[in-house]
């Protein structure tokens, strides 16, 4: 039995992300707990859990990144398992929330499936949710149970500020994110510029124009997710038109779909940071992509949670925490 700060605590990892599970337990001083995954020969999960959780607070760590469909499934059926196991809380730590970015009708007949994922996770059990950067803010309020959106920019701000880039510009690669790059240009009292893009289908992009002054500064782009990594590498020949020196990519989720790498490797982007919320394979670790990890400020996150404290503070830049 794990025992933190005076509460019985069980961590899980399934089979998204262990690394970094397995880094949020070692930072969180305890150790991860047991359970097996196995098949039938149809393909149907089973999971078996390998000691008592009655009574326990459980937190399962599981990022719904591809293959998206079989971890959210491996998650229900192990939010079901804990459920009938007894277990006192059931907390869902999920990085990256996977269909995020169907949290509206863009067509009459389309599904809202962030919504009916939020659905899933109550009705399987779960009791909280943390997750990191949600692509849409508005996905809170699909859950009746606590949510919890941690924040990535901490960890990123500190990074930046180590590398003392001089005179730059923060960049919104469309018009939604400029909400998310003011307040990460908040951190730096830069400037901001915002590429004025439109999607004429899914995972194709055209840039029209640049808003704001670029010339002779660095550029560092910052977006939620990169998938197949159009929108930053159409914004960084946009910029290097427009006379900007070196430019980078701050963005939290490498979902990294092929031809990702590809694009990335040819671009004009001098490094890409990303943090471990999806983990990622070796071929895709290349160069120019840097990986900073987000283990110490979601098993913070974590502590303050089982100790009844506040977790707003730790979505704040802050010198003196070590993220």
């Amino acid at each position: 039995m794990a025992d933190v700060h005076g509460k019985k605590v069980k961590l899980f990892t399934l089979n998204s992300n262990p690394d970094l599970a397995r880094e949020i337990a070692e930072y969180m001083g305890i150790e991860l707990s047991d359970s097996i995954i196995t098949r039938f020969a149809d393909g149907e999960l089973n999971i078996n859990i390998s000691e008592t959780v009655r009574g326990h607070d459980v937190f399962i760590i599981q990022s719904t990144s591809s293959p998206v469909n079989e971890h959210y499934m491996e998650l229900l059926i192990m939010i079901d398992a804990l459920i009938r196991a007894s277990a006192k809380t059931v907390n869902i730590v999920m990085p990256y929330y996977g269909y995020s970015r169907q949290d509206r009708k863009a067509l009459s007949r389309q599904p809202i499936s962030a919504r009916l994922v939020a659905d899933l996770l109550e009705v399987a059990g779960a009791t909280r949710v943390l997750s990191m950067d949600l692509h849409a803010g508005q996905i809170q309020g699909f859950f009746k149970i606590p949510i919890d959106n941690f924040e990535a920019a901490p960890i990123m701000v500190r990074y930046i500020k180590e590398k003392k880039l001089d005179d730059f510009v923060i960049v919104s690669p469309d018009h939604g994110g400029a909400t998310r790059a003011r307040k990460f240009a908040e951190n730096f009292n830069a400037p901001l510029a915002i590429i004025d893009k439109r999607r004429p289908k899914p995972n194709v992009v055209e840039v029209m124009s640049i808003i704001g002054d670029v010339k002779g500064k660095n550029a560092i782009i910052v977006d939620d997710i990169i998938d197949t990594a159009g929108s930053v590498t159409e914004a960084a020949i946009a910029l290097n038109h427009a006379g900007a020196k070196d430019i980078y990519v701050v963005a939290t989720h490498p979902i990294l779909s092929d031809p990702a790498i590809e694009r990335l490797q040819n671009s004009k982007i001098k490094e890409v940071i990303v943090t471990n919320s999806i983990k990622l394979p070796e071929y895709k670790k290349i160069s120019k992509i840097t990986q900073l990890s987000i283990a110490k400020i979601i098993g913070q996150g974590i502590l303050n949670i089982i100790d009844d404290k506040a977790v707003s503070d730790l979505f704040k830049y802050n010198p003196k925490n070590n993220f």
